[in-house]
């Protein structure tokens, strides 16, 4: 890999759904060390497109390359080793509600055996610690946690293994607006820590305009725009004007569901 290469690299990936076109030709980089927020609706793809990069759903077309290295029809072995290099906030925590704190934080480094559970526990301390909790909420269990906290506990166990990526689906869903900000804060305090490279899916423009050092916007299932985070305001295109403002006259059409 050279420096040049993006840790994450996406070019024409298409899926549909029986008729449904999801993604429609996505090309999109994720450069080392960059924090890139890809934005847009409800339905308009970007859980979809977590998810192919994630290896959860595959593609119909295209390429997804993690460091260079191809990411789809690839064997066991070389998507374990792919996805060892990833973190993952989910959207509502997912905490296993019968395990405590800090079994939840090394989960992932138990399941692979690569530490004891004394040499586990300690690790979920000093992560803990790096989101803003004490050592004693390791003991506890998830339903004893606020949401906020729940949230803390998540990102630690994100950064548990020292990821080189990070995935943040929808970061600040559920919390309050000083939570959600105290959750920001956080996501940009480990991801300069520790240097990971993210990639951040979500609608909440405090949380795009706080954690982003880049943006995309996904509609109909194409980038439809990609800057700075410092342009946004200034995209001259008229879908990213009305979806950042929230404005329901405009170019982006909501259909109601039942």
């Amino acid at each position: 890999m050279t420096n040049h290469t993006p840790k994450i690299r996406l070019r024409d990936v298409r899926k549909a759904f029986g008729r449904k076109v999801v993604l429609d030709g996505i090309d999109l980089d994720v450069a080392k060390g960059e924090s890139v927020v890809v934005i847009g609706g409800s339905g308009t793809g970007k859980s979809v497109m977590l998810k192919s990069v994630l290896g959860l759903l595959t593609p119909d077309g295209g390429a997804i390359e993690v460091d260079g290295e191809s990411a789809i029809d690839v064997s066991n072995d070389v998507r374990a080793r792919i996805n060892r290099k990833f973190g993952m906030l989910f959207q509502g925590a997912a905490l296993f509600d019968s395990l405590p704190v800090w079994e939840n934080v090394t989960f992932k480094i138990l399941a692979e055996k690569k530490a004891t559970r004394s040499q586990a526990r300690d690790i979920a301390v000093e992560k803990l610690a790096q989101v803003g909790l004490e050592a004693d909420v390791a003991s506890l269990y998830p339903a004893e946690l606020s949401g906020g906290m729940q949230k803390r506990v998540g990102l630690a166990r994100a950064i548990a293994a020292d990821p080189e990526i990070i995935f943040f689906d929808e970061p600040t869903t559920g919390l309050d607006p000083i939570m959600a900000d105290v959750i920001n804060n956080l996501i940009v305090k480990i991801t300069r820590e520790t240097g990971a490279s993210a990639l951040s899916i979500t609608h909440d423009m405090a949380s795009v305009r706080k954690i982003a050092d880049r943006v995309a916007m996904l509609y109909q299932g194409k980038i439809i725009w990609a800057g700075p985070v410092s342009e946004i305001d200034n995209s001259g295109n008229p879908y990213v004007d009305q979806f950042i403002h929230g404005r329901a006259e405009g170019p982006i059409i909501m259909t109601a569901k039942a």
